[in-house]
C-alpha cells in the first residue's frame, strides 16, 4: 500500500499531485476490484492483465511519441 497523508487520500482521489498519490489511487481501484471479485486467481490475473494492458497502451500512445518528438528535437543517439 503506497503511503500518502490521511488529509491527502480524499483529494488524490480527485486530483492527483505526486507519484505517491497516484499509486495511492490506483491501488484503491485494485482493492476495490478485488472486494468485488473476491480473491481469486482470476481476480489477479484480471488486474495484472488490466495492469499491463495500461502500461502498455500508455507506452503506445504517450510515451513513444514524447521521445519521438525528443528525437526530432535533440537528435538520434542511435
Amino acid at each position: 500500500m503506497p503511503y500518502i497523508k490521511k488529509e491527502d487520500r480524499e483529494r488524490a482521489r480527485l486530483y492527483l499531485r505526486s507519484a505517491g498519490e497516484l499509486n495511492y489511487a490506483v491501488t484503491i481501484l485494485i482493492k476495490s476490484y478485488i472486494k468485488h471479485n473476491c480473491l481469486s486467481y482470476q481476480t489477479i490475473n484480471d488486474i495484472l492483465g488490466a495492469l499491463e494492458g495500461a502500461k502498455a497502451e500508455f507506452y503506445r500512445r504517450v510515451a513513444v511519441p514524447y521521445e519521438d518528438m525528443k528525437i526530432s528535437t535533440n537528435g538520434d543517439v542511435y
